[in-house]
């Protein structure tokens, strides 16, 4: 019995150091730039282990990418405006502090040619907007935005400007602007 333990030990060992290594070769050069030989040499797995974990290329990379962090919790103040408020800066910070916005182009470039990673993308980006949908709709739900709004047109006015400056204008968000942005998303839910 203890046998099996150790060995289950080492199997998740192994898939932890591929894992790892592989998220270290996505944040540094994309999902082109991962190589399952360079993955194998680094994390100090045969090759043969890491293809009977995951049979193709693609799917240790989805396994990777969807390790790439969680959507925060969905904060309840009884305020639609302080709500995405707090999603909105932390998503803000994270544009420039975290690993994932390097990799994120290059995940949205592959996923336009492998329709599984589509996928995984797909549900990467459905799990992260969740906390603002269930926020947004909340607002709706206590009358603070109007009865028709359309929750993911909030997300997306929302989320689109912050998203355009990292990637588009190469320009860091501040307070100001995270606050600018959130109150004209809400202020043309609320108008009649």
């Amino acid at each position: 019995m203890a046998v099996a333990g150790n060995s289950d030990g080492r199997v998740e060992r192994s898939k932890a150091a591929v894992l790892a290594e592989t998220y270290r070769q996505l944040t540094l050069s994309g999902l082109g730039g991962v190589s399952v030989d360079e993955v194998a040499r680094n994390s100090g797995v045969a090759k043969t282990t890491i293809y009977r974990h995951w049979p193709s290329r693609s799917a240790l990379l989805i396994d990777a990418c969807s390790r790439m962090g969680g959507p925060q919790p969905a904060p309840d103040t009884g305020s639609v405006r302080t709500d995405l408020l707090a999603l909105a800066t932390a998503v803000a910070e994270q544009l420039w502090t975290a690993a994932w916005p390097s990799v994120l182009p290059s995940i949205i470039d592959a996923a336009e040619r492998d329709p599984d990673i589509a996928d995984m993308f797909a549900q990467l980006h459905q799990g992260n907007m969740a906390p603002f949908r269930e926020v947004v709709a909340r607002g709706r739900e206590r009358g603070e935005l109007r009865p028709d709004t359309v929750v993911d047109d909030v997300v997306t006015a929302v989320m689109a400007p912050l998203f355009y400056r990292r990637w588009f204008a190469k320009e860091r968000v501040d307070d100001a602007f995270v606050h600018a942005t959130v109150d004209h998303a809400i202020r043309s839910a609320q108008q009649t």
